[in-house]
């Protein structure tokens, strides 16, 4: 036996060192160029993000440079300066119940490599079988022992192996490895969008909760006006018309309030739902000073970015999968061969088993050869070719996709920054026109419309001077994520969590 199992052991080593049938994946060549676009020169953000700085105030207002190549670091959130904002992303690293179940994918995808891997060994297995037996008076004695009841104790080995002729197992393996890969990088995707998802949250939280504070300062001026205005009604000097027109101003900022409240209570759900907590915990507030806006920004080559977005990693090693099956479905199609074999005993009981000559083997071997089976086996070869197509376009769709996202960022980074120190002057410039229009206001120097516009105005440059500020934050986020984050810098390890049997449900479950 032992004899047996080192000549398989030695035919497998052979076997597997010949060339696998299927196509052999190859890592693509690069589809991109050097550069995203005109969007990516830093000296125009620099001088742009420069005039805002003169024109906003608050933390948004800085210049921001590209430095190419640069590198992203693990924990980017943690730029923002805000301790606040890394709380609540390691809270939410260690208790979302998305990237927990990405964990557990991962290590379903580990153990199911592993189990591929068992078909380049044997297989075998033990019985033993006691039997009583009674022979009829129709047939002669039992020899040896001329009696018609005895016992039968069989102990035996069953040892079965496939050597891999066509490289069909090991492009199994091959298969299998690549989606484990590619569970690895779809949990460093998940953990990306859900650091993103936790900060642009927050920023969201801040910027509705400016908005409010904004229109209800704005509301309390102007009750303050509908006072004023109704006392003058009563000394002569305005008519109900310019009572009705300012109540009217002050009824319609009031009714924006709880929509914005109905927002600000929703963004509070929302983050506690991405840090793993019932909507009822508890959560910390933020405002726009809160974050401080990250002077220098890395700016990755295109050539780079294939091997840091996780989802584009993700593709690629679903593309290498859809490889490998395609060398499994070959492999099906071509002759095999299995060797078997059975050694054990057979005695009376089982203290005979010890003694010579009560030993009993088998040995076997098989060749197969799929002759007809209605073209199944033709099928799933064109099944999984066609799939390995299919999974090529989804790798370019998915390259194509992430230089858009990284393009836009950039624009967008320009662009907002410009918009932010126009929305400035225009802010500063309604806020004096608004100081003014009160002052001639109190002494009848202007109508109540003009009154109105100036402060209408005012809120709506306001408004957008937060939003303008919140975008400038939401476009850093933005670019931090369509690079890839940083995952490559980690020191955490990517190793899933083993699972342990829990007896309270009966089932397997992640333990810390």
């Amino acid at each position: 036996m032992k004899r047996f199992l080192l000549s398989g052991c030695c035919v497998g080593l052979l076997v597997q060192a010949g060339c696998a049938v299927g196509p052999d994946f190859k890592k693509p060549a690069s589809l991109v160029g050097g550069h995203y676009g005109q969007a990516e020169h830093s000296e125009q953000i620099q001088a742009v993000a420069g005039q805002a700085e003169r024109a906003a105030a608050g933390a948004q207002g800085g210049a921001q440079v590209l430095r190419a190549g640069q590198d992203i670091p693990a924990q980017w959130w943690t730029l923002f300066r805000s301790p606040a904002l890394d709380a609540l992303v390691r809270k939410a690293l260690d208790h979302n119940p998305s990237l927990e179940s990405a964990r557990d994918a991962l290590a379903a995808a580990q153990e199911n490599r592993l189990a591929q891997q068992s078909a380049f060994f044997p297989t075998i297995s033990g019985s033993f079988n006691p039997t009583r037996n009674k022979t009829s008076k129709t047939y002669s004695p039992v020899p040896n022992s001329n009696q018609w009841l005895y016992t039968v104790h069989t102990a035996q080995l069953n040892i079965s192996y496939v050597p891999d002729l066509w490289g069909g197992v090991r492009r199994g393996v091959e298969s299998a490895k690549a989606v484990r890969d590619a569970q690895r990088d779809q949990l460093r995707a998940v953990q990306l969008t859900l650091t993103a998802s936790v900060v642009q949250a927050a920023i969201d939280y801040a910027t509705i909760k400016a908005q409010i504070e904004t229109t209800q300062s704005l509301v309390n001026l102007q009750r303050d006006l509908l006072d004023s205005a109704r006392k003058q009604e009563k000394a002569g000097e305005f008519s109900q018309n310019d009572v009705a027109l300012q109540h009217t101003a002050l009824a319609q900022n009031e009714a924006t309030l709880a929509p914005l409240q109905k927002q600000l209570e929703q963004q509070k759900h929302l983050i506690a739902a991405l840090v793993g907590d019932t909507p009822d915990v508890p959560q910390p507030e933020f405002t726009l000073n809160d974050f401080a806006l990250p002077a220098e920004l890395p700016l990755t080559l295109p050539a780079h970015l294939v091997e840091q977005r996780p989802d584009i990693r993700t593709a690629q090693a679903n593309w290498h999968a859809a490889c490998a099956q395609v060398g499994v479905a070959v492999a099906n199609r071509l002759p095999n061969i299995q060797l078997g074999a059975t050694p054990g005993f057979a005695a009376a009981s089982i203290a005979q088993m010890a003694a010579p000559g009560y030993g009993q083997w088998t040995i076997a071997a098989m060749v197969t050869q799929p002759l007809f089976d209605g073209g199944l086996l033709r099928h799933q070869e064109n099944a999984a070719r066609a799939a390995y197509d299919q999974a090529a376009a989804e790798y370019r769709n998915t390259l194509v996709t992430a230089l858009q996202d990284v393009a836009d960022t950039l624009s967008a980074l320009k662009l907002d920054a410009t918009t932010l120190s126009d929305n400035a002057e225009a802010a500063t410039a309604a806020g004096q026109s608004l100081r003014i229009s009160l002052a001639q206001y109190k002494y009848g120097a202007i109508s109540q419309i003009v009154m109105l516009t100036a402060q209408q105005a005012h809120l709506q440059s306001e408004l957008a001077l937060a939003q303008s500020r919140a975008d400038r934050l939401s476009d850093t986020v933005a670019l931090f994520q369509a690079l890839g984050g940083g995952w490559w810098n980690s020191k955490e390890s990517e190793a899933p969590r083993q699972p342990s049997w829990h007896p309270d449900k009966g089932l397997a479950v992640l333990l810390p």
